[in-house]
């Protein structure tokens, strides 16, 4: 997956290549991520602005997949609103360059690192708006790897000091979107809209946890002979590549520190399909770098959004004094767009691991490699 574009600049673009030919792709299947993303209690005013669509423009013919790269375009409606503030072409009069950073950004970084005078240039393309391709191309993982009986789902876990204290099942999970903060337990979710509401006011900003969980993905997909093969690895990268993702875990993940082993390691068993299963998923459904069968659990953080409406101490760059950062249209909180943001990043890393193990130009071959897998590993 190759993005482009600028948070108010006129589109992003994004070219996904991989993609096995025969694949059913609709555009309207792709937007209803790209709905979800934009949902969720303490969204700024940007989502009122936009209502994201996706154009397919090449790689899908009559509704299916051709196994060209696929490119998708997502337009920004708010590019409007900015006249040549972004403009592509010299000779028109230059905006007012902004010269403050704000601390949690990549404004600073920017600036040193390419040398860009207004960081404009920086905010742009850091922005979180990125993420809006991102989705539309985790929407066409999800399809790869629905066709395998594969669903990849989320949740939000916490927001600020508020933590859920019901765990996902498949069930819940089908009505998590009808929940303002895709919270599971409906008393934590009043209580995180609350944190949400405190926060804008105060002028600040709040973070939280996600879980991504995965069913149906194959066994068998990473390895642990090399350390950038292990599944679990390329999964953690996955979820560290989306704007303001502070941790990663799997499974059980930092709470295996203060357990014994005995209560860590699931134990192994036959079902009765005379298949290999875990008597408990405390590994998340990743062992030794490769996938068990399980669900695949990740639970991602993520820091609060790093413009306050009450903002940092900051230094202006012209003149090396110190002062207020500069503050830049925003939201209070994000997690529940970013965990679908996560949803995205995660098919694209399992779909893109299947597709090494098994292969397949098409998406028969892709199929029948798997259900081939799934026969000879049988317990006979």
């Amino acid at each position: 997956m190759l993005t482009a574009g600028e948070s108010h600049g006129s589109q992003l673009t994004a070219i996904l290549d991989g993609c096995p030919a025969g694949l059913e792709i609709v555009a309207d299947v792709l937007d209803q991520d790209l709905a979800r993303r934009q949902k969720g209690f303490g969204r700024g005013a940007r989502q009122q602005i936009e209502s994201d669509h996706v154009a397919i423009v090449s790689g899908v013919r009559y509704g299916k997949t051709t196994g060209a790269p696929i490119a998708l375009i997502v337009g920004n409606r708010d590019a409007g609103n900015w006249g040549d503030i972004l403009s592509v072409e010299a000779g028109v009069t230059a905006a007012k360059p902004i010269r403050v950073p704000r601390p949690g950004h990549a404004d600073l970084g920017g600036h040193l690192t390419y040398g860009l005078d207004d960081l404009r240039d920086v905010m742009e393309r850091a922005s979180a708006r990125e993420t809006a391709a991102k989705v539309a191309c985790g929407a066409v993982a999800k399809a790869l790897l629905g066709e395998v009986g594969c669903s990849v789902v989320s949740h939000v876990v916490a927001i600020g000091g508020v933590r859920a204290q019901i765990e996902a099942t498949p069930e819940l999970l089908r009505t998590v979107d009808a929940d303002q903060v895709r919270c599971l337990d409906p008393e934590a979710s009043k209580g995180m809209c609350d944190a949400i509401i405190n926060a804008g006011q105060r002028g600040d900003t709040l973070g939280g946890v996600f879980e991504v969980v995965v069913y149906g993905f194959p066994p068998g997909v990473g390895s642990y002979v090399q350390g950038d093969r292990r599944l679990g690895a390329l999964l953690a990268a996955a979820a560290m590549s989306v704007p303001a993702m502070r941790g990663v875990e799997v499974g059980l993940g930092f709470a295996c520190a203060a357990l014994p082993g005995s209560e860590v390691h699931d134990e192994i068993l036959i079902d009765e399909h005379d298949d290999y299963r875990r008597a408990t998923n405390r590994a998340g459904g990743i062992e030794g770098g490769i996938s068990t069968g399980e669900p695949i659990v990740l639970r991602v953080a993520m820091k609060p959004i790093a413009t306050l409406l009450e903002p940092l101490a900051s230094v202006d760059l012209d003149t090396g004094l110190p002062t207020a950062a500069h503050v830049e249209r925003s939201d209070v909180c994000a997690v529940p767009a970013a965990a679908v943001v996560g949803e995205a990043v995660v098919a694209l890393a399992l779909a893109e691991a299947a597709l090494e193990r098994f292969g397949g130009q098409t998406v028969s071959e892709f199929t029948e490699a798997i259900a081939a897998f799934r026969l000879r590993i049988k317990r006979r």
